[in-house]
């Protein structure tokens, strides 16, 4: 019997606990910031949302779970940082950690989404779209977030790894 929601990275166990599927938290957590990110309940899109600066947990699961409330979330998603070999290192148990933590506080199941090349995939986009260095500093974490969680919902949805 597991106590409280689930802290999985295993696509197909936290899809079963959203059947019924639902808007997403999208989190790209670093050890001065969290990027957030949203999708929507179909799980099509990943929006990149704020990125908060990292105080103590009870006031940053406070914003998060605001935010949980004002948009109806159902799931987190939080990134994974592994090593390019697939083996995990300091920053990944902090990551699962954190799952841990947010899972209870907010009471809702988390899938860790490995989130490999997730930063360069983001800040690849925002030059892109000519995004200044600046703005790019403000909110690659964010958009890292979007990255993982797009990432996620594509293999919720379609089924694909």
């Amino acid at each position: 019997m597991v106590d409280g929601p689930i802290v999985t990275d295993n696509r197909l166990d936290f899809g079963d606990a959203l059947a019924d599927g639902g808007a997403l938290l999208g989190l790209d957590v670093g050890t001065k910031t969290v990027g957030v990110a949203t999708c929507d309940a179909g799980w099509r899109f990943a929006t990149a949302g704020k990125t908060l600066q990292r105080g103590k947990f009870t006031q940053d699961s406070g914003k998060l779970r605001e935010l949980v409330r004002e948009r109806s979330i159902k799931g987190v998603v939080i990134g994974l940082p592994r090593n390019m070999d697939g083996s995990e290192g300091p920053r990944a148990q902090a990551s699962r950690a954190y799952a841990r933590n947010i899972a209870a506080a907010l009471d809702l199941p988390v899938l860790l989404w490995d989130e490999r090349w997730s930063t360069a995939s983001a800040e690849a986009a925002m030059i892109g779209q000519d995004m200044s260095r600046s703005k790019r500093a403000e909110r690659i974490d964010a958009h890292a977030a979007a990255v993982i969680l797009q990432g996620a919902i594509d293999a919720l949805a379609g089924g694909g790894f």
